[in-house]
């Protein structure tokens, strides 16, 4: 499909460009963005353990170690009333890994810090299937957890043993039970899905579309598969027949799903009856719903007032950082007006719809003109309809912005790698020198 591979090709130019900005060890700390803002803003905290490294996965995270980990949960909270002393309000927490539920009493101290600080109306975390148990759910709603978000990736055995987590979460049979009895615990539960593994056939993907309907989750998102290495995207990136795959397993899981489930954005899909409740903070893409949010923990990202920043990728680093009362930020850029009008056409198109008086509020003024050649794009592409002050994803839209989104996180995937070379790079620099002084 020639609009696809245009489309991969530009947003990998413009995330290149955006994230274009030298990142360096921190002296002396960096400083988060004033919060300028009227309201309160959604807080993000990474927890960035996990039992076993899943081979897929393109996120942040290391191999849980008991004590490391515990100190990072102690860093994390000195990094949280860093943030309440320089006037940050937060109304909403999005916990993700990693493993959030790694430590449950470290989550437990953490979460109740959070709330005594701040008036927090919601919470979303994530876990995986291994961490159903009784206790846990039992401590998780005592915190008041509104959303939970499941990383079962697959309920296909083969599937799960190739992608190494049969052994360590159980059979698809297994896990589709534990799932049923968290089913009603919580507000919402969330399903997490991959599609396009380079095993999976087309009867594995019915077969997961089929299993996750019987749950009837609240909440099922399918991702696309994402490389996590940067350099397995160089050159044209996926071969004609990834993409073609990729595009017929989507038109797969658009189909089965829509009897039950309505898209919440192009790979969330929210089961149909539902009241408003899950509109809050509803999906696992929080920078969707939220204009501004504040990353911490170790490799996080804020944006917050037109700047992006990121907390070092290094946990020796961030946990260093913090025992001395310094921030972790080690990078950070201010987007153009123009950067920034894309970003928000970008984030708030992925959720389905635009409402042009957004744009025009929070810009002052005809922000839509100043995007008029991506709008002109996707309409000849037949990816968006304009109607009124409303711009909506065509069902041809859904996709293009499945494979922009992808690309998106790809870019933050590249600038992690990025990071964590130039500091290995650094350190070993610093090493040296002390080693051979002048």
């Amino acid at each position: 499909m020639f609009i696809e591979h245009v489309l991969t090709r530009h947003m990998r130019a413009r995330m290149r460009k955006a994230m274009r900005f030298r990142p360096s060890p921190p002296a002396f700390g960096g400083s988060p963005p004033k919060q300028t803002t009227d309201g309160p803003i959604l807080l993000y905290l990474h927890i960035p353990f996990c039992d076993q490294l899943c081979p897929y996965c393109s996120f942040n995270r290391i191999e849980f170690e008991p004590g490391v980990a515990k100190e990072y949960f102690n860093c994390l909270r000195r990094e949280i009333h860093l943030y309440d002393r320089l006037g940050y309000h937060f109304d909403s927490v999005y916990v993700g890994g990693g493993t959030p539920t790694i430590l449950p009493g470290e989550l437990e101290s953490t979460l109740r810090l959070v709330k005594r600080l701040w008036s927090i109306k919601h919470v979303s975390t994530e876990t995986n299937p291994n961490h159903l148990t009784p206790e846990n759910l039992g401590l998780l709603r005592e915190l008041g957890v509104n959303r939970l978000s499941v990383g079962v990736q697959s309920f296909n055995d083969q599937v799960l043993r190739e992608i190494g987590r049969y052994e360590r979460y159980g059979s698809g049979w297994q896990i589709q039970q534990q799932l049923r009895a968290v089913r009603g615990v919580f507000e919402t539960l969330n399903i997490d899905l991959i599609f396009n593994y380079p095993m999976q056939t087309d009867r594995m993907l019915l077969q997961d579309l089929e299993t996750a309907k019987t749950i009837e989750a609240d909440q099922i998102t399918f991702y696309p598969l994402m490389s996590p290495r940067a350099n397995e995207h160089n050159g044209n990136g996926r071969s004609p027949g990834q993409r073609t795959r990729e595009r017929v397993f989507y038109g797969l899981i658009r189909e089965e799903l829509a009897d039950a489930y309505i898209p919440s954005s192009a790979w969330c899909f929210t089961r149909k009856g539902l009241d408003n409740r899950w509109r809050e903070n509803s999906i696992d893409e929080y920078i969707v719903d939220n204009d501004h949010y504040a990353g911490l923990g170790s490799g996080s990202f804020g944006y917050i007032a037109g700047t992006l920043y990121s907390n070092t990728f290094q946990i020796t680093q961030y946990i260093d950082l913090l025992q001395k009362g310094i921030l972790p930020i080690v990078a950070e850029k201010r987007f153009s007006r123009l950067e920034q009008i894309r970003y928000d056409f970008l984030m708030k198109l992925f959720g389905g719809s635009l409402d042009r008086s957004y744009l025009e509020g929070k810009y002052r003024g005809a922000a839509i003109l100043h995007v008029w050649k991506e709008l002109l794009f996707f309409v000849l592409a037949g990816a968006i309809r304009v109607k009124n002050r409303e711009i909506t994803l065509t069902e041809k839209g859904y996709y293009l912005w499945v494979v922009l989104m992808r690309e998106f996180f790809t870019g933050v995937n590249i600038f992690r790698e990025h990071c964590m070379s130039f500091n290995r790079s650094e350190t070993a620099a610093v090493r040296t020198s002390q080693s051979h002084p002048d």
